[in-house]
C-alpha cells in the first residue's frame, strides 16, 4: 500500500521523508518559521501538527485534515508562575495570528505543578522541552520539529519514527494515560481508518 512507502526504512531516511512532507506543507514551514522569530526557549512544534501532517500527505487528504490545533512546546524555568506562561500565550497568540487553526504553547517546565490535579497521577519535574516526549500517551505521538538558525529541519523523535509511517498507534505505559489513549485512538481511527490502533 503506498500510504505504507517509508514503513521500515532506515531511520535516516525516515528522518529525510519527515523533513520532505514538513517542507511540501507550506502552513507547516509558515509555523516553524514565525515559531524560530518568536524566539522562546526551547521551542519546538510537535505532536498532531508533525504526525497528522505525515498521514494526510501519504493519504492523499488535504494537509489540515483532522488537525484541530498545532501545538508548541518550550522550556523555561526562570518563573514557574501562572502569569509568566500566561504572557507567552498572548504572545503566541499575536504572533500566529492568521494562521488557519489554533496554536496552543505549554512551557513544559511547569507541567508537574499541573497535570497531578488534571489526570490524577504524578509527573517528573521536567529539564528540557522535549524530554516530555517521553510522557505522552502515545509513542507514536512523540516527536517534535523545529527550524535552526540555518534554516535545517532538527526532529526529536525518541521511540522513532517508524510508528508513525507504519500507521501504527501504540500506548506509551509509563504513565497512567489509557484514557487518554483510548479517545486519541478513537478520534484517529474516525479520521484516518488506515491507522491499527493498539489497545493499552
Amino acid at each position: 500500500m503506498s500510504h505504507l512507502r517509508f514503513a521500515g526504512m532506515p531511520d535516516g531516511e525516515q528522518r529525510s521523508a519527515l523533513a520532505a512532507i514538513v517542507r511540501a506543507t507550506p502552513v507547516l514551514v509558515d509555523v516553524l518559521e514565525r515559531l524560530r522569530a518568536l524566539g522562546l526557549p526551547d521551542a519546538w512544534l510537535t505532536s498532531g501538527a508533525v504526525y497528522n501532517t505525515v498521514w494526510n500527505h501519504l493519504t492523499g487528504r488535504p494537509s489540515l485534515t483532522g488537525i484541530k490545533d498545532f501545538d508548541v512546546i518550550y522550556f523555561d524555568d526562570t518563573d514557574l508562575g501562572y502569569v509568566a506562561e500566561d504572557t507567552v500565550i498572548t504572545r503566541t497568540v499575536e504572533a500566529f495570528a492568521g494562521v488557519p487553526v489554533p496554536v496552543e504553547v505549554r512551557n513544559q517546565a511547569r507541567v508537574h505543578l499541573w497535570f497531578p490535579a488534571r489526570f490524577g497521577c504524578a509527573y517528573p519535574r521536567l529539564r528540557h522541552a522535549t524530554q516530555s516526549l517521553d510522557y505522552y500517551a502515545s509513542q507514536t505521538h512523540a516527536v517534535a520539529a523545529r527550524l535552526d538558525d540555518r534554516d535545517n529541519l532538527e526532529i526529536v523523535a525518541p521511540f522513532g519514527l517508524d510508528l508513525m509511517f507504519s500507521f501504527r498507534l501504540v500506548p506509551n505505559r509509563v504513565l497512567d494515560n489509557r484514557q487518554t489513549h483510548e479517545k486519541k485512538g478513537a478520534r484517529i481511527k474516525a479520521v484516518w481508518p488506515e491507522v491499527a490502533v493498539e489497545p493499552w
